[in-house]
């Protein structure tokens, strides 16, 4: 069985029921929100990946993901991310 360490995986369902599988490239706290960039988990390797930003919240006791609805929280969260996701690959190749 082949398992690739560090990859983190979540399964998540829409309203309609339908289930996802995402693979967590990184997570970003931020004004007391935490933050996840997600891309579609693939068995192949696609040059085109999109990368979703999604929030966290709780609501009725109960963890949620949600689109960032808002357009400046959405572009200071992803800046943020991708200055996360450089200086972690810079510093991975030192």
């Amino acid at each position: 069985m082949e398992q690739n360490y560090g990859d983190d995986f979540i399964t998540i369902t829409d309203e309609d029921g339908i289930e996802y599988e995402l693979e967590v490239l990184a997570t970003l706290d931020y004004n007391n929100s935490t933050y996840l960039a997600l891309i579609p988990a693939m068995d192949d390797e696609s040059e085109d990946l999109e990368v979703s930003i999604l929030k966290s919240v709780t609501e009725d006791g109960e963890d949620l993901l949600c689109a960032v609805e808002d357009a400046t929280e959405l572009q200071t969260v992803y800046d943020l991310m991708m200055d996360q996701l450089y200086d972690e690959e810079e510093n991975n190749g030192e």
